[in-house]
């Protein structure tokens, strides 16, 4: 690995295999003054730097060794994304141990699953809400030793509980442990090899019980090489680097997240910055106006739709010269996606007119006036979506992966970026398409160990001839870029014997300011039908302007303005598809969807399942007649 670190200027140092901490080490021995990530504190940015970081990571390593915690045990993380929780999942690292992240949302039952199957020995929970989570199932988890936390208010009624320890006193330990051994934390490091697993990602469950995907060192270096580092990734053409920013604020546990932040910053060095919560995402993307940024498409469907309303907003003067300057980047982002991502020279002119007048205010505005890469993964995004961006001047990117091959697949590159595909296989990546089933295959050095005590699953999960089986259906266009049709899984078959890809249609109909979610539904019926679930604040605040009274989110989907301005989205839509994949009904969701009434994975994606078994009703009212 030591000609790629040199390539993309990256430190190096003599500790056996280069680790993420060992990266960490690294950056603090060449550059420890530097700021390696910065939290928001009583309304101040403050910054850690490298060094700081590295002899937190130190503390953190030798306080896991004090609480007994030993090579290949697991160390569980259940928090909003903040400095401890990076620096926890340094130090598990570092002993050789394996971290197992938990998302913000999971209730106690999953909680229970999650630190079971995984066989947590140390849980970290953020504060009194996620320590009450696995106090309801505690006595169903023999494995779990320890309980750190990091918040301290609430906790009075375990004080005397001796599994509970402090943050703050676990760090001290760490000191005290470190000062009667020293240089064993940097010892168990030199002996890391490429095959140790140093993280369960687990998956999202969207059709059963979450398995944990185990990656080791050497997918963590083979991405930070292929993805993080690919050459000619950026317009500008440079690397990621120190003078980079980095906005974190989705879960850790998420590959992608964990790949774009984390990883990210030790392989390359850009600065982390923890946004506030998921709520404050744009006022901290004003704040902070990264340089490197990725989002799923439920954030960038989200900037997106408060674009539409900011120029809803103001003077009649004001609406006007937002629209003019919409309509240029209308015209810019038809004219580069024509041309593969690149300006034509018309675009290059408009972009010149539109981007003192209207672009440089809004760029500020949204938090990407120095954005120079922007990326969408994890699910699927409506090309509509990606064109405004870019007739913007933010260079958005799809590109695609999973899980189980470390997030390395395909992406779209500058001069290469067709829109609407995921773009072509990255360097050492190898993908084919299933001659019978139509199924992306992959196989490259990113390829998980396998699913955590589930060799069963594992064995599922690969051709006979060792290929990954991503469970996706794509098509190659113009022979080069991919093209993801939908979950083999989610395909509709009418009663026609049509086949159909809902995630598609579902797409764009989510392109609509108006709605946050939408499920299509047909398989083996006679049409189409779907589910949609409004924007609450935007269609609030459309209500408000047309002067509609509503008083619940079940009143406002009720409105019979509110269906009519929803069936104009979906006659949009449809005429934009065949009549077969016409949506020839809906029904607006009376309710707000959410992960703990089992709508939702923790990633936010729907449970189809479930979501038919919730409103069956509603489902089968648009096929009485």
């Amino acid at each position: 690995m030591t000609t790629v670190l040199e390539r993309h200027n990256a430190p190096t140092a003599d500790v056996g295999f280069m680790t993420p901490p060992a990266y960490v080490r690294a950056w603090a021995e060449r550059n420890p003054d530097g700021v390696a990530m910065r939290e928001k504190d009583f309304g101040i940015w403050q910054e850690i730097t490298w060094s700081q970081y590295w002899q937190s990571v130190l503390d953190a390593a030798h306080g896991l060794l004090a609480l007994g915690v030993a090579e290949g045990d697991r160390v569980s993380i259940h928090s909003e994304d903040r400095p401890e929780w990076v620096i926890l999942d340094m130090a598990t690292v570092a002993i050789r141990a394996i971290t197992v992240g938990l998302y913000p949302t999971n209730p106690s039952a999953e909680v229970r699953y999650l630190l079971s199957d995984s066989g947590s020995t140390v849980h970290l929970a953020e504060d009194q809400e996620q320590a009450e989570k696995v106090m309801e199932v505690i006595g169903q988890l023999p494995d779990l030793r320890k309980i750190i936390h990091i918040e301290p208010r609430g906790f009075r009624k375990w004080r005397d509980d001796e599994r509970f320890v402090f943050w703050d006193d676990f760090i001290e330990l760490g000191r005290r442990h470190r000062e009667a051994n020293p240089g064993m934390v940097e010892q168990i490091m030199a002996e890391a090899t490429g095959d140790d697993v140093i993280t369960l990602v687990y998956t999202s469950g969207t059709t059963g019980a979450p398995k944990g995907a185990m990656l080791t060192n050497a997918n963590f270096a083979f991405n930070a090489e292929v993805l993080i580092g690919a050459a000619g990734r950026t317009p500008d053409g440079k690397s990621i680097g120190p003078d980079d920013l980095i906005l974190t604020y989705l879960p850790l546990c998420h590959v992608a997240e964990r790949i774009f932040s984390t990883w990210s910053s030790v392989s390359h060095g850009p600065s982390l910055n923890f946004a506030e919560s998921i709520e404050t995402v744009q006022q901290n993307l004003r704040e902070i106006q990264p340089t490197i940024f990725f989002a799923v498409p439920r954030i960038w469907e989200r900037i997106h739709a408060s674009i539409a309303i900011k120029g809803k907003d103001g003077t009649r003067f004001k609406r006007l010269w937002f629209g003019f300057g919409m309509k240029l980047a209308s015209i810019i982002g038809e004219q580069r996606v024509a041309n593969d991502g690149d300006h034509t020279l018309l675009s290059r002119v408009l972009y010149i007119i539109g981007y003192p007048i209207v672009f440089r205010a809004l760029k500020e505005r949204i938090g990407f006036r120095r954005v120079r890469y922007a990326a969408s993964g994890a699910a699927p995004i409506a090309p509509e979506v990606i064109r405004d961006f870019l007739g913007l001047g933010v260079p958005l990117f799809e590109l695609y992966g999973m899980t189980e091959n470390s997030a390395v697949a395909t992406c779209n590159f500058p001069g290469a970026n067709k829109v609407g595909t995921v773009g072509i296989p990255y360097p050492e990546t190898e993908l084919r398409i299933d001659e019978d089933t139509g199924e992306i295959q992959t196989r490259n050095p990113g390829t998980f160990k396998g699913y955590w005590k589930k060799p069963e699953k594992t064995a599922e999960a690969f051709t006979e001839d060792g290929w990954l089986k991503t469970g996706d259906v794509g098509e190659w266009v113009d022979g080069t870029h991919l093209k993801v049709v939908d979950r083999i899984k989610d395909i509709i078959i009418t009663s026609g014997g049509k086949n159909v890809s809902p995630s598609e249609i579902e797409n764009a109909i989510k392109t609509s300011p108006y709605v946050k979610e939408a499920m299509v539904i047909g398989d083996r019926r006679k049409y189409l039908t779907a589910l949609i679930a409004i924007e609450a604040d935007v269609v609030g605040n459309w209500a408000t302007r047309h002067q509609i009274p509503y008083t619940t989110y079940r009143d406002l989907t009720e409105k019979p303005e509110v269906i009519e301005l929803i069936q104009g989205v979906v006659n949009e839509v449809n005429r934009t598809h065949s009549h077969v994949e016409g949506v020839q009904k809906f029904r607006l969701i009376p309710k707000e969807l959410d992960h703990e009434d089992g709508e939702l994975t923790a990633t936010q994606k729907l449970k189809r399942n479930s979501m038919s078994q919730m409103f069956g009703e509603l489902i089968e009212d648009m096929y009485r007649s």
